[in-house]
């Protein structure tokens, strides 16, 4: 029997939630353009989002570690791809649209510049007298405008709802900017399941790549209550920790961390009687999230890993290297932009300067930028 796109839609009004996402009830794309055979529309959206050239070039581009410093560590898309798993989980367990929730996590960190957070700090600075840089914008950018891969539109005209959800997209590090898709209402369920897929992915593949890189050891985290629990999980007692251990540890925190965000949301949806997703949308709270008690101790594992892994003196030596060499070569094209090729200097006019610019180096994988620095002021390096 061949699954029809009607069929799927029909699938989706039986096994979803009352307040889950139904792709048939999509708001549209902004072009037309017509529906496949085979796919939902937001099963479409996330095939566009997988081919795209932003995406694959997260494969070269700073988590926490920079791709050299070792091939085991997590990148910009082995995060992303982590993000989305968890985001699937979420969503099947709790009866959201879970293909909404993939495309989302798909496309949430399409516009991290080189180098991390750094990178993106550095851009902002650079960009300030000219509309600032923030990844999330970017993100939107890319699938609205920049990929260039149609013929009847730019970007990729994917659905409202994608849309909507990669806007407003956030995190304790990342502020929505949501003024033309409905700011006065929250995130749809499934953005909401995004968002929090994304936190609970880098504070568990952080610790990960903190433990295996020997910046943090497990005598620093004793006594850090959630540690301790997944140490008592496993009936861990000895101080060195196995490759084996570590895995273990790793995925019982994830499942922990995934079980209390899917009864609490469960709950907080329950106590608020919400039955459609508009009802989810105009809370004044998000309903997808952990327990209280939880959230306190995951606090408490992510501010240790702010101030040991993150402000560790090789990460901020790398911090203060993507500065020098994104600054560097920033100026360098501003100061001469006959530098530039012509794919990217054809743009000056349309975009400004400073933007195309912007756009060119946020494009760059690490790999590239490094080697971009070298021909820019490497004497011995062609150019």
């Amino acid at each position: 029997m061949i699954h029809t796109r009607e069929m799927l839609e029909k699938q989706e009004e039986q096994n979803l939630s009352s307040y889950g996402m139904l792709s048939k009830n999509s708001k549209g794309r902004h072009h037309t353009d017509h529906e496949p055979a085979y796919r939902t529309s937001f099963q479409r959206d996330r095939d566009r989002i997988l081919h795209t050239t932003a995406f694959r070039r997260l494969e070269y581009k700073t988590q926490v570690f920079i791709n050299y410093e070792g091939d085991y560590f997590r990148t910009r898309l082995t995060h992303t791809l982590e993000v989305a798993q968890i985001g699937r989980t979420l969503a099947r367990a709790l009866g959201a649209n879970e293909d909404l929730v993939e495309a989302i996590c798909l496309a949430h960190d399409l516009g991290h510049p080189p180098f991390g957070h750094s990178g993106e700090v550095v851009l902002h600075r650079l960009m300030k007298e000219h509309g600032g840089f923030d990844h999330n914008k970017q993100s939107y950018r890319i699938v609205t405008a920049l990929e260039r891969r149609y013929q009847d539109f730019p970007g990729l005209n994917l659905t409202w709802e994608v849309l909507e959800g990669i806007v407003k997209h956030e995190t304790e590090y990342d502020v929505a900017d949501a003024s033309q898709y409905n700011p006065e209402l929250r995130g749809q369920l499934e953005a909401q399941l995004a968002n929090v897929a994304d936190e609970l992915a880098y504070t568990a593949h952080d610790l990960d790549d903190g433990l295996r890189s020997g910046m943090i050891n497990p005598g620093m985290l004793s006594g850090i209550e959630l540690w301790e629990i997944l140490r008592e999980g496993i009936e861990l007692r000895k101080r060195h920790l196995s490759d084996l251990n570590r895995h273990r540890l790793i995925r019982h925190l994830i499942g922990l961390l995934v079980t209390d965000v899917v009864n609490a949301t469960s709950d907080r949806i329950k106590q608020a009687k919400a039955k459609t997703p508009e009802d989810i949308q105009k809370l004044d709270f998000n309903v997808a999230g952990y327990s209280t008690e939880l959230h306190r101790r995951n606090r408490e594992l992510k501010d240790f890993l702010y101030n040991k892994l993150y402000r560790h003196y090789r990460v901020v030596r790398m911090a203060e290297k993507a500065e020098r060499t994104i600054t560097a070569i920033f100026k360098a094209y501003r100061d001469e932009p006959d530098m530039l090729d012509d794919n990217f200097k054809g743009l000056i006019e349309e975009r400004g300067l400073e933007r195309t610019l912007c756009d060119y180096i946020a494009g760059m994988t690490d790999r590239y930028a490094v080697e971009m620095y070298q021909k820019l002021f490497d004497p011995r390096t062609l150019p």
